[in-house]
């Protein structure tokens, strides 16, 4: 029997939208549109073009977006901001996944912009059934027909229990006692008339015996629907269902159906009519009755149906039925939002070919009688304020105030709970609309409005006061602190602060510092501008306790000084080199003194090996100047970074050359002649070691390394009968793309020499073992475009004209 109750789908036809207007739209109808929205599978444009091919104007399409816009940051504001929702008007249509789990579509979002026949969910929700329960206890007054089936209970003297079916003639055939007519008889009726049949036969009911009578199998029943239903036709039901049960199976009424005046007809006369806005109102059901064979229901169609839109609770199209007023329809409305204007309502009536607008007052509303087709709009109250008057800056509360009568500025301040401490009373501000809602501003002296020493000013509505705060009209008091701090930058400044307090405030000393000639630099505002070798700062130098104890100087700093910290004399933090490769004691070496040279490292690292290559030792330096780094820096990280921002900037220049992929940022090895170094220890091209230098001595090389454009890079065994050619040959000579004029060697040792030129030749660098040939490549050639072809043209056409007009003036 369940099977019967799933609802009926409602045949409906896509509307259109062309009478939508969005200003009478309610806020919860624009929420249920931003819901179905929200799990849409279509883009914002999309959705757009959908709405408008319906039929709803560019206009209204505008005036839709920006609702749904204040709508999404008032909810927003009222979240305390917790929403990352990108809700728009056309978030696409609602989708819900099908047993794949592929989106499909289900719902048209236009729906939620088009007013509903109050009524017609109730049918249409899978979550609300009506289906009768079949496990009750059996109603007294349940009428018994054929194939219902009595349970018959006699206990006590006599012990009994018969299970017996209705026959078609409507009979019941007692064992022992015979045939007993309950057809048309209610369970009350029929358990009278057994106790009878069954004391004529003997059984001593009622002395010592008692009999009990309850309903067995439920038969069914066929209900007839016709008339404006989603589904006319006959159902079969449970014989315990109702006219709800009914209606539910059938779809209920379809638009234009009526939803209060359905009938339920038996044995040809109506019975009873049924007001299905009873049970949606007021959750009556008193004429939902039990249906018996072969009962009709029939829904005719609506008399008079009329529309609510705007501030209701709930916009819709609602049924009238004579009598009834406007202040029914409010209350099936659920009656008006916080927000909606009550004192009137606008009425839209039909007037023979045309409509006309009316207005029907809050006094009105229990006496107007609702016409056919009358839509009435309720409207929001005004976003502003009839009494409002607002202060903000630098008082204890500011914020918004009733307007009171004759509320003055003075009053308004002592509202506000006073003026702060940091208030600026020399001149306040306020801001004043006109009655064309223009502004304009009102200057009024504070000390002098609360002295009264100067005349109070009478506030209007909607006037905003400003009180400054001394630290609005001033810059933010910094002072800085550099050098040998352990938070070096900016800090807030406070009255009569110190030196050692800055100090303290920066984290204190570094393990370097010097407490003596600390300089701090401080502004001057009398410089002479017409003076070149005028002041541009007044600098102190002071001593400050190592423990930074109070001193005797206790110098006070002033807004935007700057301190600075240097270094004690002397200080130096440890600097270590490393040496690897063929020496007796590879490894890390602390510099002993400031002029240690690589000669004495080598010789603390205990000399070379003797399979040392002495010409390939080589020199890495990290912290000079590379690609045009500022050498004069001390601080090897700042190298670094300014290094790798410079090869990224220069990455972006080439970033349209073919030679990118080629581009090899200027190495950091040091060209150093070992052999002559440790010949004449000590001479000028003995470096002094620097900190993270890295000395490295290899074995004896016998390879030389070709690359770049050569038709097969390789590793050619070294041979002084070689020349520079021959190694090219040995990779396969030179490719169609290679410039040979730019072609180098890279020594071991870190040196790089170029080809050079004599005549028409090229002069090709020696080469020893461990090199690397690198064969460059030739530039692309670009064609003159068009734009540079008519530039020449018109300089060569201009540098003809001069000559001539020359040569003219010389006749």
């Amino acid at each position: 029997m369940s099977g019967v109750f799933a609802p009926a789908a409602a045949q409906t036809t896509p509307q259109n939208l062309s009478t939508v207007n969005v200003n009478e739209l309610s806020d919860a109808q624009l929420m249920k549109l931003m819901q179905q929205a929200q799990s849409s599978g279509l883009s914002d444009e999309q959705l757009a073009q959908q709405l408008q091919a319906r039929g709803l104007s560019a206009e209204q399409l505008q005036q839709l977006q920006q609702r749904i816009s204040s709508l999404r940051k008032s909810n927003a504001t009222a979240n305390n901001n917790n929403t990352d929702q990108n809700l728009s008007v056309a978030r696409g249509l609602n989708y819900t996944p099908d047993s794949t789990g592929t989106p499909r579509r289900s719902t048209d979002i236009a729906n939620a912009l088009i007013p509903h026949i109050f009524g017609a969910d109730l049918f249409r929700n899978s979550n609300v059934t009506f289906e009768p329960n079949l496990k009750l206890a059996t109603p007294v007054n349940y009428i018994l027909g054929p194939d219902d089936q009595l349970n018959i209970n006699v206990y006590g003297n006599s012990l009994v229990n018969w299970k017996l079916d209705v026959s078609p003639e409507g009979n019941i055939n007692i064992p022992g006692v015979g045939i007993l007519n309950v057809s048309g008889k209610t369970i009350e009726q029929a358990t009278a008339s057994i106790k009878s049949k069954l004391a004529a036969n003997n059984y001593a009911v009622g002395r010592g015996t008692s009999v009990q009578v309850t309903l067995g199998n439920i038969r069914s029943i066929k209900v007839i629907m016709v008339g404006e239903v989603v589904k006319p036709g006959t159902y079969t039901l449970p014989s315990l269902a109702t006219v709800f049960n009914a209606l539910y199976a059938a779809g209920g009424p379809n638009n234009n159906g009526t939803f209060r005046q359905i009938e339920i007809i038996r044995n040809n006369r109506i019975i009873r009519r049924l007001d299905v806005y009873d049970f949606l109102v007021k959750g009556d059901q008193k004429d939902n009755i039990g249906l018996q064979d072969q009962d009709i229901i029939r829904v005719p169609t609506y008399r008079t149906r009329v529309e609510m839109v705007g501030e209701v609770k709930n916009p819709a199209l609602f049924e009238v039925l004579p009598g009834e007023t406007l202040q029914d329809v409010i209350r099936f409305a659920g009656g008006f939002t916080d927000q909606a204007y009550t004192a009137r309502i606008k009425v839209s009536q039909i007037s023979d070919q045309q409509r006309r607008i009316t207005d029907v007052l809050e006094s009105d509303y229990k006496n107007y009688i609702p016409l056919r087709g009358d839509k009435y709009t309720v409207e929001r109250i005004l976003d502003r304020y009839e009494n409002r008057v607002t202060i903000n800056g630098a008082v204890f509360r500011p914020g918004e105030y009733e307007l009171q009568k004759g509320l003055t500025v003075s009053q308004l301040i002592k509202n506000a709970a006073g003026l702060k401490e940091d208030a600026f009373t020399g001149r306040g501000s306020i801001t004043r609309l006109k009655s064309d809602n223009t502004t304009e501003l009102i200057s009024f002296d504070v000390n002098g409005v609360l002295n009264k020493t100067a005349p109070d000013i009478v506030l209007q509505r909607e006037d905003v006061v400003t009180i400054s705060s001394i630290f609005d009209l001033r810059d933010e008091y910094k002072v800085t602190i550099k050098g040998e701090v352990r938070n070096v930058g900016e800090f807030a400044y406070a009255e009569n602060m110190s030196v050692e307090d800055l100090i303290l405030k920066a984290g204190g000393f570094t393990e370097g510092a010097s407490p003596k000639r600390i300089e701090v630099a401080r502004r001057i505002d009398d410089s002479n501008p017409n003076s070149r070798s005028s002041s541009l700062a007044e600098v102190f130098n002071i001593d400050v306790d190592a423990q930074l104890k109070k001193g005797q100087a206790n110098f006070v700093l002033k807004p935007f000084d700057i301190v600075s910290v240097y270094s004690l004399p002397g200080y130096e933090k440890q600097s270590t080199v490393k040496i690897e490769g063929e020496v007796l004691y590879p490894g890390y070496y602390t510099i002993k003194k400031k002029n240690e040279k690589i000669s004495d490292i080598i010789e603390r690292a205990g000399g070379l090996t003797a399979s040392a290559d002495v010409d390939g030792g080589t020199l890495k330096r990290d912290n000079f100047a590379i690609l045009g780094v500022n050498k004069n820096k001390i601080d090897t990280t700042a190298i670094e970074q300014e290094r790798v921002s410079k090869l990224d900037r220069l990455s972006k220049v080439n970033s349209d050359s073919t030679n990118v992929s080629n581009f090899q940022p200027r190495n950091n090895f040091v060209g150093i002649d070992l052999k002559k170094i440790l010949e004449k220890p000590g001479s000028s091209i003995d470096l002094i070691m620097e900190d993270n230098d890295v000395i490295r001595i290899p074995k004896q090389q016998q390879l030389v390394r070709v690359n770049g454009e050569v038709l097969y890079p390789s590793a050619v065994v070294y041979s002084k009968s070689k020349s520079f050619k021959d190694y090219i040959l040995n990779a396969g000579g030179y490719s169609p793309d290679a410039l040979k004029r730019g072609a180098y060697v890279v020594y071991p040792n870190g040196t790089v020499k170029g080809t050079g030129k004599f005549l028409f030749f090229n002069v090709h660098p020696s080469v020893k073992p461990g090199s690397e040939i690198f064969v460059t490549r030739k530039p692309d050639k670009r064609g003159i475009s068009a734009t540079e072809v008519i530039g020449i043209t018109t300089g060569l056409a201009s540098l003809g004209a001069i000559i001539l007009g020359i040569i003219n003036l010389s006749k």
